[in-house]
């Protein structure tokens, strides 16, 4: 198939993007984006929003959600789900199950960064929340970065919100069976985010490329805004030894924030099959 800037992997502030859910549409356009996403994590609240603006514009855009799941031995891996239908009643009904017990998760995250002198962090995060419903890691790292604590998010994560430091608090997410089959049962694709991100051993992944691609999972992101060029064309050879479909996406967070601005991915390769060659739009 021809190249096509197509990013299938964005956020806004129905969950921890900086941009609303129109906002993001339109830097898409204006970075020639030909087809997008919105995948708000555990959310659809940002898509009616989107896909008004889309259209206004023309930009060809696909419902999506990103869903977190609990993989192996507490590991947080996240299944993005493109061409859902957002109404459909049991992805619906997940996802507010998968929501469920954020907010109590982010209290337990201030007290813990309070007891090494991060203090008010959970009114802080607060302050950069967009959607009430949803307090996540990232808004705690804006707050961690505004007092001055890190120079930026990364540094956040590795000193203070990552599994093992000091305001990492677990939580239990969906199954990937769960996330496959909410995706699945709403007509969409699935497709496992950003895999270099997590810390898996290799044989570990392994392990969820194969549960994933049995439970009916269709795709991978050879390209994302958080992997490098090895790490491309390592996932590239496992969309080739599974037949998984590649996907392409930005992982878009807000002007500034973001390692990649949406829309400014490389072509994938050419002997790979695009997800979006079995989207509708």
């Amino acid at each position: 198939m021809s190249p096509l800037n197509a990013d299938l992997h964005c956020h806004s502030t129905v969950s921890d993007g900086l941009l609303a859910p129109a906002g993001v549409v339109r830097r898409a356009h204006a970075n020639g984006v030909e087809l997008l996403a919105l995948t708000d994590h555990d959310e659809l609240g940002g898509l009616a929003e989107a896909r008004a603006t889309a259209a206004e514009l023309g930009l060809a855009f696909v419902d999506g959600v990103e869903i977190s799941i609990t993989w192996g031995d507490d590991q947080t891996v996240h299944i993005v789900g493109l061409g859902i239908d957002p109404a459909n009643p049991a992805l619906v009904a997940g996802l507010q199950q998968v929501r469920s017990g954020r907010d109590a998760r982010a209290v337990n995250m201030a007290a813990e960064l309070d007891k090494v002198g991060i203090h008010g962090a959970y009114e802080g995060a607060l302050r950069h929340v967009g959607n009430p419903a949803l307090v996540s890691r990232s808004h705690f790292a804006r707050y961690i970065v505004e007092k001055g604590h890190a120079r930026d998010a990364k540094e956040v994560f590795d000193h203070w919100l990552a599994k093992g430091k000091p305001g990492y608090v677990p939580h239990v997410w969906a199954t990937l069976e769960q996330a496959v089959t909410w995706i699945v049962g709403a007509g969409g694709t699935a497709v496992i985010a950003h895999p270099a991100r997590y810390r898996l051993t290799r044989a570990e992944r392994r392990q969820l490329f194969v549960a994933f691609r049995a439970l009916g999972g269709r795709g991978i992101e050879v390209l994302s805004g958080s992997q490098g060029v090895e790490e491309a064309r390592e996932y590239a050879s496992v969309a080739r030894e599974f037949g998984f479909l590649a996907s392409r996406g930005s992982d878009f967070h807000g002007p500034g924030e973001s390692w990649m601005d949406i829309g400014k991915l490389p072509d994938l390769p050419d002997d790979l099959m695009p997800v979006w060659a079995e989207l509708k739009f």
